[in-house]
């Protein structure tokens, strides 16, 4: 009864699901292939594809999930070079970094969760095995994809402090889709915990800790950063404060900020990167308001002169966060400063850059206990006290090089979840 009135729910939601995405694909230019693929609708190259080869479902919801799951694809791909690696993914940011990563063989948007769409997306691809990256669990998808004995493993799982709450309103609702998962790739203890008290068969549970420390930093020479530098346009000695992933109400705050640092360091120039491009345009009609010249990055190519300090770039394109963290000198990482639950900040260390974030870290708590105890990022109490600690970086490089080489250590010490997460999707898939 109960999973009757969610296919109910969901065809109600339709109403307003199908106009959305429909709106969201003409945005991204992937309307029409966006929406017959949420229905279970395939292109016939994709089709042909899957004929005579093992086929890798990995699902990743958005552009966290992606970006978390890029290690354990470039160690699948190795593994298993002669499958077929299929991602997908629900937003179309998540489907723009999904096309970036060489090692996917072909990305389709995920189905909606209505049994008879996931009976014939699974019927037709027939996956040998299905990884779904964090706790993104679909009932339907799941308890069909049992029903066809086809493994499902879920990988990087984490239970966070919001959703921990609502999972046990679930009772034992729960119970029937946790037991369609086949294991248990929990990121720590509490989350292994957490999945286990929900109903998750202890035998199925294992601690493979968290993908993320197992990314690998780009390759880019030091003459590559300066042509960068060029192509974006950015001052040529300007120090460069990137805040990635920020959200409503963070940009003003940060621009606060920005126009009292730029009081004791001139050559400040800011770069904001909002986690969701669509907010770009109303960011830099913000930013007008408060007589500040802002450029949108995909505008650079028809600018004829260098950025000045003082100014703003608002990034609108996808895919660059870590070149920008790359050109560097300090990262703040947003959906800190408001309550979102704060985004990857090792993406930063990666890059041996000091990295300042907010004080709502519910959704990377334990990444946020390793990084303070290892002094490899800041975390600021609200705008005032992230001005003080900018100031005290900026006042001392020595210091911001320190914690940004502390960061880097940590990923190094903690490295190794992607192997211990192969070994169980080995057991899974291997003959």
């Amino acid at each position: 009864m109960v999973y009757l009135l969610y296919d109910l729910t969901l065809y109600a939601s339709a109403l307003f699901l199908v106009p959305y995405y429909l709106y969201r694909g003409l945005r991204y230019g992937k309307a029409r292939h966006g929406l017959r693929e949420r229905l279970g609708i395939y292109a016939q190259d994709f089709r042909q594809l899957l004929h005579g080869r093992k086929v890798i479902w990995i699902h990743a919801v958005s552009v966290g999930e992606t970006r978390a799951a890029i290690p354990l694809l470039k160690a699948m791909r190795e593994r298993y070079p002669d499958a077929l690696l299929l991602l997908s993914n629900v937003t179309e940011t998540g489907r723009e970094i999904a096309i970036g990563v060489t090692e996917i063989d072909h990305y389709i948007f995920f189905p909606f969760d209505l049994r008879w769409i996931v009976r014939k997306a699974l019927n037709l691809i027939r996956p040998d095995i299905i990884i779904i990256v964090e706790t993104e669990i679909w009932p339907n998808f799941v308890m069909e994809a049992r029903r066809l004995k086809i493994p499902v493993v879920l990988v990087n799982g984490r239970i966070s402090d919001r959703s921990f709450p609502r999972y046990r309103m679930a009772g034992k609702v729960l119970l029937p889709i946790l037991d369609s998962i086949a294991d248990f790739c929990m990121q720590s203890e509490q989350d292994s915990r957490r999945i286990r008290h929900l109903g998750a068969h202890a035998g199925r549970v294992r601690v493979t800790g968290n993908l993320k420390f197992d990314m690998q930093p780009p390759q880019i020479k030091h003459v590559d950063l300066e042509t960068l530098k060029n192509e974006l346009k950015l001052p040529e000695n300007g120090r460069i404060w990137v805040a990635g992933s920020t959200h409503d109400g963070e940009e003003t705050q940060l621009v606060n900020v920005y126009l009292e640092l730029r009081k004791i360091c001139p050559e400040l120039f800011l770069v904001l990167v909002p986690r969701h491009p669509e907010r770009c345009r109303q960011v830099q009609e913000e930013l007008g308001k408060l007589e500040i010249a802002a450029t949108l990055r995909s505008m650079l190519p028809q600018l004829n002169r260098t950025l000045q300090a003082g100014e703003v770039m608002i990034v609108d394109t996808l895919g660059e966060m870590l070149t920008l963290y790359a050109l560097a000198d300090l990262v703040f990482v947003g959906g800190s400063l408001v309550n979102i639950g704060g985004h990857n900040i090792l993406e930063a260390a990666l890059l041996k850059k000091p990295v300042l974030y907010g004080s709502y870290m519910q959704n990377f708590k334990e990444i946020g206990r390793l990084v303070r105890a290892a002094h490899a990022g800041l975390q600021v109490k609200d705008s005032d006290d992230l001005y003080r600690q900018m100031r005290i970086l900026l006042e001392n490089p020595c210091e911001a090089r320190r914690i940004g080489e502390n960061g880097y250590h940590l990923l190094e010490e903690n490295r190794g979840a992607t192997q211990k997460t192969l070994e169980v999707i080995d057991q899974r898939i291997l003959p």
